[in-house]
């Protein structure tokens, strides 16, 4: 039995923070008591048993494959859920990822991203079909603002009737919404008439598109706070428990035999916000910074230093080269480079400008000193051969359109920005474009003092497997809290374990 009186002496301070470590026992202080708690019991076990990982924790798809097929093999080993990140890449590129993690993983769990690309429709349907083509039967569907074609069709294939009476859907959908009214689009049924209409194609059958009504567009929807990358910057403390409330008040009025789970993204680095969001009821945490920064991440060297050494603040919102006619931001890196105040300076001017032509001779020559490090008509040259390849329908409305013409040269560079820090290129540095939220920066100060604040240890599942130990740790500190015990800083504050550590810690 351990102590627990007001102030704990400091042995037994001592001996109550070993005692919480050790999650394969219970703990006794006093008369309260906290259970054995392992990290696979954290979350909601449907999440487990139908995704058939060990965690109920997954790596969120960071776009340009800095989700890489690395990053998502060594999620899958680890008993995690990893997602590629298959947005901005070609579809030929999706689909060589797609058979290396097949090859590779086998019938290990794993997924892919698909992006909405209100610019490029045909590039998401052109990815979509990659997906039904090889079998991808698991999805991140990110950044949609409503239901698009591409991501209903992919959910509806294959949809039948089982021995049970239950509609089986063989295709799933994780939806990563951060609006209330975006969520209750995945929370709902697709539309009839989407439904309809896809049928009426011939791009799914008329029994397929009467049992889309009889399930959610998704079965498992992640809560995305203040993250890297696109976001509205919503508190995790308010919007998590708000989008539960939505998602249960729906099936209710929708009586769907079986709701969506929701899990937690956005801020997801440390601890002490895995465990917050585990007991706000999240079904799952998802993390995306964070893995950017491991060493299988598809950035460089450059970037993972870079991160290493972010603080909260460090972060600031810039334009969305995918999105970036809408006025569309994503948050990014601020320390160490010039994006975001360059890529406002681009929408800016795109925003008082028609063309390329009718830019002021003192913009056009800082764009071409600065940005572009060319003459604009070199790169507009450029960005047409890009897309002649990618998607020749921008080409040829940029042709009749001078502003459209102007969104895509300026596009150019905000895409260029990604996979310039991606490739670490030296004399781009200031025009580096990385995703990143403020939990890198609270992930840093966990770690600090730590083997984990060398960039070159950071791996995936290592880090992991870290927050999930913590946050098992401070759940079972919270339930001795709860019953008044008095735990000191040092015994709420768990450090990082070496994987050799973990081993012993997390192994039955």
């Amino acid at each position: 039995m351990i102590p627990s009186p007001a102030s704990l002496d400091p042995t037994a301070n001592a001996g109550l923070r070993a005692a919480l470590r050790d999650l394969k026992s219970p703990v006794r202080a006093g008369d309260a008591f906290a259970p054995a708690l392992l990290p696979e019991a954290l979350g909601d076990p449907a999440f487990r048993r139908e995704h058939r990982v060990r965690y109920a924790y997954a790596t969120g798809a960071m776009a340009n494959g800095i989700a890489s097929v690395e990053l998502v093999e060594a999620a899958a080993r680890a008993g995690l859920l990893g997602f590629f990140g298959a947005a901005g890449l070609s579809p030929a590129k999706v689909e060589e990822a797609a058979a290396r993690l097949q090859a590779a993983l086998g019938d290990l769990p794993h997924g892919f991203n698909l992006i909405h690309s209100p610019s490029e429709p045909a590039l998401e349907e052109a990815v979509a079909d990659v997906y039904l083509r090889r079998g991808v039967r698991l999805v991140e569907a990110s950044a949609f603002m409503g239901l698009t074609p591409a991501i209903v069709r992919y959910r509806l294939s294959g949809l039948r009737r089982g021995a049970d009476g239950r509609v089986a859907a063989p295709n799933k959908v994780v939806a990563k919404v951060s609006r209330a009214e975006v969520a209750e689009k995945f929370l709902s049924p697709a539309p009839e008439g989407l439904r309809r209409e896809l049928a009426a194609a011939g791009l799914i059958t008329a029994e397929e598109a009467a049992l889309g009504a009889e399930i959610p567009m998704a079965q498992d929807l992640t809560v995305e706070a203040d993250s890297g990358g696109h976001t509205d910057n919503r508190p995790l403390v308010s919007l998590l428990p708000s989008v539960i409330a939505l998602r249960d008040r729906l099936r209710s009025r929708l009586k769907l035999a079986v709701a969506a789970r929701v899990g937690a993204a956005g801020g997801i680095a440390t601890p002490a916000a895995a465990a917050a969001a585990y007991l706000m009821g999240a079904a799952y945490v998802l993390t995306g910074s964070v893995n950017q920064a491991c060493v299988e991440s598809g950035t460089s060297d450059r970037v993972r230093r870079m991160l290493a050494e972010a603080g909260q603040a460090d972060v600031v919102m810039a334009p969305a080269a995918d999105m970036f006619e809408l006025g569309v931001k994503v948050q990014v890196l601020k320390r160490g480079t010039m994006f975001a105040m360059r890529g406002a300076r681009l929408h800016e001017l795109y925003r008082a400008h028609d063309s390329l032509e009718s830019l002021p001779a003192a913009a056009r020559a800082a764009l071409e000193r600065d940005f572009f490090r060319e003459p604009l008509e070199a790169a507009w040259e450029k960005t047409k051969a890009f897309f002649l390849q990618r998607d020749p329908a921008q080409v040829a409305r940029a042709q009749a359109d001078p502003k459209h013409k102007l969104a895509l040269v300026f596009r150019s560079y905000l895409g260029q920005a990604s996979r310039w820090a991606n490739a670490g290129v030296p004399d781009r540095a200031l025009d580096y474009q990385i995703w990143c939220g403020p939990a890198m920066g609270a992930f840093n100060e966990w770690v600090r003092g730590s083997f984990l604040e060398a960039p070159e240890a950071r791996r995936a599942a290592v880090v992991a497997r870290n927050i999930l130990h913590g946050a098992a740790v401070l759940t079972r500190a919270h339930f001795l809290r709860c019953q008044g015990v008095a735990l000191d800083p040092e015994t709420v504050h768990p450090e990082p374990l070496t994987p050799e550590e973990l081993d012993r810690a997390l192994d039955r």
